[in-house]
């Protein structure tokens, strides 16, 4: 059996960081920064999939859709 220290250590470094009093309210402010932009571009917008392939495209691509969903809530407000 070997053992990885690095990655033992790297492991308590995450561990001690996201249970932490600013890693728990990162992660608590997270579903809401995040997770409800996703949703309504998939379920408002019927973002399914990429029409394109590769990265270079798919960045375009998603650029694009980030770009029409922060106009559409520029236009609301």
């Amino acid at each position: 059996i070997e053992r990885n220290h690095n990655l033992i250590r790297l492991k308590k470094k995450a561990k001690r960081l996201l249970l932490s009093e600013e890693g728990i309210a990162h992660r608590k402010r997270r579903c809401w920064d995040v997770e409800a932009v996703f949703g309504n571009i998939k379920q408002n917008m019927g973002f399914k999939r990429f029409m394109l392939r590769g990265m270079d495209k798919i960045t375009t691509e998603m650029g694009l859709i980030a770009m029409a969903h922060n106009l559409k809530k520029f236009s609301i407000a």
